[in-house]
């Protein structure tokens, strides 16, 4: 009984120290961004395969990047309303970025547009929003590529903190992403 006792005691010190980590590190910041890629080199669309779990960075009609991706817990149909953890399916844009995200910097997916919130209203529902392109939540950055093992955002888009460098710098506000299933 005692050992119970104190299994159950470090398993809750050990959460609660993880969980304090996490909420404590949200706040410090998500690091420096890098200075934009010269104009003739940045993207001119994003693409994402839901079911590929794969971001694609185009400059017309070539690759110029493409890395593997996390999505949203329910990767599966699109967003329909805020809390669904799906990650959206749609044509979008890139319209704003954040540079103290609470994962590592952040671009902002337009969505919901008029067909997302009309949508939403008619099922009584707020269609949500802050879907983002991220990287890894601050503090954690060190997981790297083992964030690909599963779906764990919000709906939201995840890559390395490395590869997040790469994506903030390549891709200008205004920039068309286009998601598929």
């Amino acid at each position: 009984m005692k050992k119970t006792a104190i299994a159950i005691l470090f398993v809750i010190v050990i959460v609660g120290a993880i969980t304090a980590y996490t909420y404590g590190m949200r706040y410090i910041g998500s690091g420096q961004p890098p200075v934009m890629a010269a104009p003739e080199t940045q993207a001119t669309r994003v693409f994402i395969d839901k079911s590929d779990r794969n971001l694609t960075l185009l400059r017309d009609d070539q690759v110029i990047m493409s890395v593997p991706v996390s999505l949203g817990a329910v990767p599966q149909g699109h967003k329909v309303q805020e809390g669904d953890e799906r990650t959206p399916v749609g044509t979008y844009q890139i319209d704003w970025r954040n540079q103290n995200s609470v994962a590592h910097l952040s671009l902002h997916i337009s969505y919901p547009n008029a067909a997302d919130t009309a949508n939403a209203a008619k099922l009584g529902v707020s269609a949500g929003g802050n879907i983002m392109i991220h990287g890894i939540a601050n503090g954690w950055g060190f997981l790297g590529k083992l964030h690909r093992k599963w779906d764990w955002t919000n709906g939201c888009i995840a890559v390395t903190n490395e590869e997040m460098q790469k994506i903030w710098s390549l891709v200008p506000d205004g920039t068309p992403i286009e998601i598929v299933e």
